[in-house]
């Protein structure tokens, strides 16, 4: 049967397309809202849990881990047994994890709640994937854009609303908040998002995923810890050393599995690898604003660049940003329908790099940061909206969600180590008001540097791209799919 003859048959059978859209990127961003929930909370934390600050940085520690760990699995399983199926799950756990983090006050439920919040990150991967097999060609390009884009919209329009609800309610009601978000979202996916026929059975990697696991928080530990531990220390090293060790022996056992759970050919292909590469050190750059814009706004005005403004400024400041990436997602798919998503990467790149650029000389005023931040959310909009095209334009339709979920991992990855690096920068740059010591803004400008030179690698990497369109390969039909399957 042709893709003519299918269209109107899924159509007549499936809900309309806007709404499946619209559910989709909503999980998305309720689940990319764990970023910034408890960013308010973080310096009441230790009051709040009657614990020591060593001890609650690992409310945010853990869920960066659960994130690492879900991800690639999420999307292997996916693949296997049925993306909507998993995605629910991922939702169910986000719920659960929130609950459990409402009914506590003390670190260790606190602590099992935020891992099950991470555990649910595979949700924009699967929904990019599901977006693949089930969108008709016209509405793939703009909603897959949306759907990759939420990962940034969530976190900035989620800041003003968590530091406005820490303020004014009890703490708690930020996780019932989100526990509601994620019950709202799985219900809607229940109700709305059809299940895929593409999958392609077989027996779960265990082994490849706990050995994947295993390498991936042997890595992140380190960049997230280094800071508190000393990055000269026994366990920052040994623990590099370790993930060295154990992903070489993951991607060993990976290149010999029947059934792999990240296919090592397929990801070693030119165009997945270098746009996973781009991906690092974009996420590296997009994260530096995220670090860079809320310090300058808290800091006191006694330290001469200080604006000395609350958290709910700081989210206010944000969330233009977290809007312009969703504007983005249409623009970012018309310009890769025209040009190739290779192009619509580069332009992405150029336009955070000039935010950088920018934000090294206006950073004095809070219009100056909204501008900045704006700008930077226009790059990141394009470019992440063209990071699933590439990705998929490259892999077997039937290896579509653990493909994208590996490229949402090393999105990740390049934040965390963004988090790391400007830590130390900032710890190590500083200038004394009284007994008081502050980032320097020295400092602040070393670190927007790194972002905009960050940007300028994703950019060197993405001219390496094969010059491909979109409208090419990266949106096969659901015949075409099932076809393939079969065969």
């Amino acid at each position: 049967m042709s893709d003519t003859d299918a269209a109107p048959e899924r159509g007549a059978a499936a809900p309309p397309t806007n709404v499946v859209v619209v559910v989709l990127a909503f999980a998305g961003i309720v689940v990319s809202l764990m970023q910034t929930l408890v960013i308010p909370l973080v310096p009441e934390l230790p009051r709040l849990l009657h614990a020591p600050a060593t001890g609650t940085a690992w409310v945010i520690t853990v869920t960066l881990l659960g994130s690492a760990v879900a991800t690639p699995s999420a999307g292997r399983l996916g693949d296997m047994y049925g993306k909507r199926r998993v995605l629910l799950a991922s939702l169910v756990l986000l719920a659960a994890g929130s609950v459990i983090a409402a009914l506590s006050d003390s670190l260790a439920p606190m602590i099992v709640g935020r891992a099950l919040q991470g555990l649910s990150a595979g949700v924009i991967p699967l929904g990019i994937s599901i977006m693949r097999d089930e969108l008709p060609s016209e509405r793939l390009g703009s909603a897959i854009a949306l759907m990759s884009a939420s990962l940034g919209i969530g976190g900035a329009l989620g800041l003003p609303a968590a530091a406005f609800l820490a303020e004014y309610t009890d703490w708690h009601v930020l996780f019932w908040t989100s526990g509601a978000l994620g019950a709202v979202a799985a219900v809607a996916v229940l109700a709305v998002v059809p299940e895929s026929s593409v999958r392609t059975g077989g027996r779960f990697d265990v082994l490849g995923a706990a050995g994947l696991s295993a390498g991936l928080v042997c890595l992140l530990l380190p960049i997230s810890k280094g800071g508190d531990w000393g990055w000269g220390s026994a366990p920052v090293v040994g623990l590099f050393v370790a993930s060295v060790v154990v992903l070489l022996l993951w991607g060993l056992w990976e290149t010999r599995s029947a059934r792999p759970l990240v296919d090592l050919r397929v990801s070693a292909r030119r165009q997945v690898l270098l746009t996973n590469l781009a991906s690092t050190v974009f996420g590296f750059a997009m994260f530096a604003m995220s670090l860079v814009v809320p310090q300058l706004l808290q800091l006191p005005e006694a330290a001469g660049y200080g604006m000395g403004q609350s958290m709910v400024v700081v989210g206010l400041v944000m969330a233009p940003s977290g809007l312009v990436m969703m504007a983005m997602a249409p623009v970012s798919a018309r310009l890769s329908k025209l040009h190739g998503p290779k192009v619509t990467l580069m332009v992405g790149a150029v336009v955070v790099a000039l935010g950088y650029g920018l934000n090294t000389v206006l950073m004095s005023a809070i219009w100056h940061l909204v501008l900045i931040s704006s700008v930077i959310g226009v790059g990141v909009g394009l470019a992440y909206g063209a990071m699933p095209a590439l990705i998929m334009a490259a892999v077997p339709v039937s290896e579509t969600g653990a493909a994208n979920s590996l490229n949402t991992l090393m999105r990740s990855i390049g934040t965390s180590s963004a988090s790391a690096i400007s830590g130390v920068i900032l710890a190590q740059m500083t200038v004394s008001s009284g007994p008081v010591s502050f980032p320097s803004q020295h400092g602040f400008r070393l670190v927007m540097g790194i972002g905009a030179g960050a940007a300028v690698v994703a950019l060197l990497i993405a001219a390496f791209l094969p010059r491909r369109r979109s409208s090419e390969s990266s949106e096969p039909r659901p015949a075409e799919a099932n076809s393939s399957v079969r065969a």
